[in-house]
């Protein structure tokens, strides 16, 4: 039920509102002007999706190490997801021209939507069998699709029917992106109830027993940190595939967080194509997770992922070529298709390589890997279109980033990665 909490979030707010609202009415056509450069609301969207991923790339690791020596998953993930719902409540005061309110408020937002993420994946193994993780992390999906689907189809009504209720186009969109944070914070408080986390019993070292804990967990958390690191190094597998990961997500994490505002500057579609088309890919998201799991179970995790990934490949290829909201409404659902699937899967392969006893630790490290690609694909993307002019051009070379982590994945064996756990 936390994907049905966080999924209303990263949909209507950080995928759909947002982008459109940013491009349209907080940044408008004639851009800004930063350090002598004018930069157009697609490039400084980019931007700000690389330095929110930078922030939980930094931070990620160390929290991780530290929620499993102190049995805090639980609290680190109330945490973040109360602060980040907050800061998604305050974008109702983002108003046109607030250009830097709304970049604080969109990063805090992220960040911690990511962050409380890092915890709440750890809670995986230690609540499915290994033969039932692929399983359970696509009904998740599953769930978070319908939650994300139904507080959106909330939004777009109000949107859409701005002029009945006696409010402005804009005024809705802040409603809606303020909502978010209320539905965020409240199906939360399910997790707060009925999540139970298992107790370690762990001690601190001896060493850092003069030290204020604060201090005290935080110098555990960076040396654990660098001690997973290097345990990680010495597993060929679970090192290609956190690489092969971190690529094809880059290219997933830019098509998604992008898809709107692509749309809205270089498309020139409505508001009203853009959300009903992101509606669609929810919807179709629902199935699409399902059947990937279906899929994983007859041919394997690893084979479905590969499939998803030439899939996304000829995503971005369309992507090049359309023109109309017919045409994007049709790509919507491909990517719907492939989106649940791609990400459920990748995240149970990863906890099916890991030890249980570490899994926030571990997951920490592969929202490092995760959130590492996170930082370049979209900052590529904005690069690519403040030098040519052309998002077009900016869309199709993320194929790169799909046949790379394709060829990479197909090098994993995930059956021997699974072996190699024991010797953690």
């Amino acid at each position: 039920m936390y994907d049905w909490a966080n999924s209303a979030y990263i949909t209507t707010a950080a995928v759909a509102l947002l982008p459109d609202y940013f491009a349209r009415a907080v940044v408008g056509e004639a851009g800004i002007n930063l350090f002598g450069m004018n930069l157009s609301a697609t490039t400084l969207w980019g931007y700000m999706l690389g330095t929110a991923a930078f922030l939980v790339f930094i931070f990620a690791p160390v929290l991780g190490a530290i929620a499993d020596f102190s049995s805090a998953k639980k609290r680190f993930l109330t945490g973040f997801a109360y602060t980040g719902s907050v800061f998604a409540m305050m974008l109702f005061f983002s108003k046109s021209g607030d250009v830097w309110l709304t970049v604080a408020l969109f990063i805090g937002s992220q960040a911690c939507f990511v962050g409380a993420n890092v915890f709440y994946d750890a809670f995986l193994p230690q609540i499915a069998s290994e033969d039932k993780l692929d399983s359970v992390s696509a009904r998740g999906y599953a769930f978070g699709y319908v939650g994300g689907s139904l507080q959106f189809a909330i939004a777009l009504t109000l949107v859409a029917m701005h002029e009945a209720v006696g409010i402005s186009i804009t005024m809705a969109a802040r409603i809606g992106m303020a909502m978010t944070g209320i539905w965020w914070a409240g199906w939360t408080l399910l997790t707060m109830k009925y999540l139970k986390e298992v107790k370690t019993h762990y001690e601190l070292p001896e060493a850092y027993h003069n030290r204020p804990k604060p201090i005290a967990y935080l110098t555990l958390g960076i040396s654990r940190t660098i001690s997973t690191a290097k345990k990680v190094g010495r597993f060929k597998h679970l090192t290609l595939f956190l690489i092969a990961y971190m690529i094809y997500n880059d290219g997933i994490h830019t098509v998604t967080s992008m898809a709107t505002i692509y749309g809205t500057e270089e498309l020139k579609l409505t508001t009203t194509s853009l959300m009903v088309t992101l509606l669609l890919v929810q919807v179709v998201a629902i199935g699409g997770a399902l059947i990937f799991s279906r899929l994983a179970s007859r041919i394997g995790a690893k084979r479905a992922v590969m499939c998803a990934l030439v899939l996304w490949s000829g995503v971005v290829t369309y992507g090049y070529f359309i023109h109309t909201a017919t045409e994007f409404f049709v790509l919507g659902m491909i990517v719907g298709i492939v989106l649940g699937g791609t990400q459920a899967l990748s995240r149970s392969m990863y906890g099916a390589m890991i030890p249980e006893s570490a899994s926030a630790e571990f997951y920490g490290f592969y929202s490092v890997f995760s959130k590492f690609s996170s930082i370049w694909g979209p900052v590529t993307f904005g690069l690519i279109k403040q030098m040519t002019g052309s998002a077009r051009l900016a869309i199709i070379s993320l194929m790169i980033f799909f046949i790379t982590g394709l060829i990479l994945l197909g090098f994993v064996d995930d059956e021997q990665a699974k072996a190699d756990k024991l010797a953690f």
